[in-house]
Parts: C-alpha cells; sequence; structure tokens
C-alpha cells in the first residue's frame, strides 16, 4: 500500500495530478481544495495517500494532510451511500475543520452544498460522525464541544440565546458560535446572555 507519495508534480488536470517519483508517474485523484493548493508543476510536492483497491482497479487517491485523508476514510468507511466521488466533493466544499463544526452543530444545510449530496445523505453523514468529529476537527478542536452541545440541544440557555442572537444578526452559526465560545472566555463561564452578545460582537469586530 501506498500511504505518501514525495516527488517533483508533473501534471494537474481537473480532478488528478501527476507526481514524478524517481521517474515513476504516480496517478492521483484530489478534491479541489487539495489540487487548488498544489505548486506549480515541476515544483517540489507531498501528497498523503489513500490506496484504493478493487478487482477490476488500483486508484490513488491524495491529499494535503493527513487530517484530510483521515476524513476521506471516515466518510467512506462510516456512512452508507458515500463513496470515493461524494467523499472527494464533500471535501472540496469543506475544509475538514468546517466538516467537523458543521457535524458537532447539526448543519444539514452545510453538508449538503458538497456535488451530489442531498439532504438524506447530508443527514446519515450528520448522524453517523457526529461522535467521530471532535477527534478529527483539526482547527477547530477548541471550539467542537460547545457546538456539539448547541447541535444536540443541550447548552445552557445563555449560551443558546447568544448564539441564536449574533444568527437573527446574519452571521452563519458557525462564526456566532465561535464569537460566543470566544466571548466566554472573557466574560466568564457564568455570564448571562447579554453579556455574551456584547462580548461576541466585539470579537466578530476585530
Amino acid at each position: 500500500m501506498i500511504g505518501k507519495l514525495k516527488g517533483t508534480l508533473d501534471e494537474i488536470d481537473e480532478d488528478f495530478c501527476v507526481v514524478d517519483v524517481h521517474g515513476v508517474g504516480y496517478v492521483a485523484y484530489c478534491s479541489a481544495r487539495t489540487l487548488a493548493a498544489l505548486p506549480s508543476p515541476g515544483e517540489a510536492v507531498v501528497l498523503f495517500i489513500e490506496t484504493y483497491v478493487r478487482e477490476d482497479m488500483i486508484r490513488l487517491y491524495g491529499f494535503q494532510s493527513a487530517l484530510e485523508r483521515e476524513w476521506f476514510r471516515l466518510l467512506m468507511s462510516n456512512v452508507q451511500g458515500v463513496g470515493a466521488k461524494v467523499a472527494l466533493a464533500i471535501l472540496s466544499t469543506l475544509a475538514p475543520a468546517d466538516l467537523a463544526n458543521a457535524i458537532a452543530l447539526r448543519d444539514i444545510a452545510t453538508v449538503s452544498r458538497a456535488p451530489g449530496v442531498g439532504k438524506k445523505v447530508a443527514e446519515r453523514i450528520v448522524t453517523e460522525l457526529k461522535a467521530k468529529a471532535p477527534a478529527y476537527a483539526g482547527a477547530a478542536t477548541g471550539t467542537i464541544g460547545l457546538k456539539q452541545e448547541l447541535g444536540e440541544g443541550v447548552a445552557p440557555a445563555p449560551i443558546t440565546d447568544a448564539v441564536s442572537a449574533l444568527v437573527n444578526l446574519g452571521y452563519s452559526r458557525d462564526i456566532a458560535a465561535n464569537a460566543v465560545s470566544a466571548a466566554l472566555k472573557t466574560a466568564g463561564e457564568g455570564a448571562d446572555a447579554s453579556k455574551l452578545i456584547r462580548f461576541g460582537l466585539k470579537e466578530l469586530a476585530r
């Protein structure tokens, strides 16, 4: 099994790239996000690889980070109806941290933004991966617990009210939750909703 490719970027196409490793060109299918992050052809490149083996095919999938590869594995192995194509579409649309946030908040609309992901598949993703998301939150690790509480409807009333108020002002639920999480650190755990809103707006104004 190939776990990583380190070589020279030879070619970038619509949904794959070719990495030259000591004269051998490896075709790696990638998310749009990974392809956009690649250097120019001729430059050094490192891709984390998932090797997919079937009776009639061996295919390599490439990722810019080990975390993105883990999400690819999670989506394919835990969610019925999600194959490689759909998993790549999801990772093309949402970065790992954004996907973890959406699952924690039970934000089905955000997950279903990915091409080929309807409401039913998005619901399955949110349901099947809600327990696993915190371990793969990446940059969202610091706020994932609060977002899970919000998604499950068990967050304290001041936090819920503050997030709702910021959402009513036009902020996304994810951004509002981030702001209230930061406000909690400043205002303290016992702060009421109005104080959290005030501090949250200060965070958003930075």
